[in-house]
């Protein structure tokens, strides 16, 4: 795994979850940033975080009812709501959102995950 890609970013690259987004790594972060960048202004805001991050919990919820219920997760994953799921991704960006500029350039969507 890459180890630069923040804990999120690297776990949705490996563990399958992101069926819909692209199924390759990034060649670097210019083309990470492109991924997460969808309105193309050169920085991530939360919701193209959140949402570029929550493709998976879509892709994973069959019944389509918001929660990713045991028969939809790995053997021994707790069940999780789309609601909580997307609290998380959003408490993660704050953190990762050094400058508190309500955006992620390139430097800090690589960082590592802070505390």
């Amino acid at each position: 795994m890459n180890r630069s890609l923040p804990l999120a970013v690297a776990l949705v690259a490996t563990s399958g979850l992101a069926s819909a987004t692209p199924t390759t790594y990034a060649a670097g972060p210019r083309e990470l940033m492109q991924r997460f960048d969808g309105d193309g202004s050169g920085g991530v805001d939360e919701a193209e975080y959140v949402a570029y991050l929550s493709v998976g919990f879509h892709a994973r919820d069959a019944d389509g009812n918001g929660v990713l219920e045991s028969d939809e997760l790995p053997p021994g994953a707790k069940p999780i709501a789309r609601a909580e799921n997307e609290a998380r991704l959003r408490r993660q960006f704050a953190r990762q959102d050094v400058d508190r500029d309500g955006a992620l350039d390139a430097r800090e969507l690589l960082a590592p995950p802070r505390g």
